[in-house]
């Protein structure tokens, strides 16, 4: 049985500002890749993490069955998010500790929902260090924000 994969990323020029988010998914069996699909999207007024959020949100909601998977990112938000403090926050009716609202609830309740009918396994690893599918995501992600950035005007 082949293990599925997601690596993801997000990206911003500017914190806010036109985003993208990239999907890199694999289908391996051992080191062989036996599937590869990419996905990219963008937005033009956001932020670093929203387009974290996305990436992992639509790797979960592109999967027509019910999956088990492991989903690869860089963001420790992502990460933490999902694997902890999201318990809280729905205790809590999506309130943080100190009793604010949760940033970017709609993103967290979505993936919550997206990851309920999976076996997710979360990985976080470091951004930018070499981790080649994790470079493509970057790409995906870069290629997802490039049609919301401004074009520059001939000189």
């Amino acid at each position: 049985m082949p293990e599925l994969f997601a690596y993801t990323d997000g990206a911003c020029s500017g914190n806010p500002g036109p985003g993208g988010w990239g999907v890199l998914l694999l289908a391996k069996e051992g080191d062989k890749v036996l599937k590869e699909r990419c996905l990219q999207g963008g937005e033009a007024d956001t932020t670093n993490n929203r387009m974290e959020l996305l990436a992992a949100i639509n790797a979960l909601e592109t999967l027509e069955k019910p999956s088990s998977l492991t989903v690869v990112t860089d963001s420790a938000y992502v990460k933490n998010g999902v694997t902890g403090w999201i318990f809280g926050w729905k205790r809590n009716g999506w309130k943080t500790s100190n009793k604010k609202p949760v940033k970017n609830v709609d993103l967290w309740q979505r993936i919550d929902a997206a990851q309920e009918r999976h076996n997710v396994t979360w990985k976080w690893i470091k951004g930018h260090a070499g981790h080649a599918e994790n470079e493509r995501a970057d790409e995906l992600a870069r290629a997802g924000m490039e049609p919301f950035k401004p074009k520059k005007s001939p000189a």
